[in-house]
């Protein structure tokens, strides 16, 4: 079963504290085949130390909460998730892809209380 996995890129400028804060996203987008492993990456122009965390949403379902605070793996989650990188550079990784993981994933941080969202989705 192939999947295509769109990757929105979304530069999000954000006034913080300390200056401008801008979140980037890559690859734009690709295609993968169920069981697969998928890596979505993610930079911030600034440090946000581990203060990072990725959610999944379904259709007409709340957000999920995987990973908080960039690598510790949400309770219930399954293991084929995880995440790495701290200060700038963070990846999402999902090995082994399973088409329920479609949906929309967000990512979120808090930096001088200010929250950064970006997100991309299965279609």
């Amino acid at each position: 079963m192939l999947l295509t996995l769109l990757l929105t890129i979304l530069e999000l400028l954000v006034q913080g504290s300390s200056g401008n804060i801008i979140l980037t996203q890559t690859p734009g987008s690709k295609s993968v085949v169920q069981g697969q492993t998928v890596s979505i990456k993610c930079k911030t122009s600034s440090s946000v130390y581990s203060s990072l965390h990725w959610y999944l949403q379904k259709p007409a379902e709340a957000p999920k909460l995987l990973i908080r605070y960039a690598t510790t793996r949400q309770s219930g989650v399954p293991d084929r998730f995880s995440g790495s990188g701290s200060g700038s550079d963070f990846t999402l990784t999902i090995s082994g892809v399973q088409a329920e993981d479609a949906g929309v994933y967000y990512l979120s941080t808090m930096f001088s209380s200010y929250f950064f969202y970006y997100y991309t989705g299965f279609a």
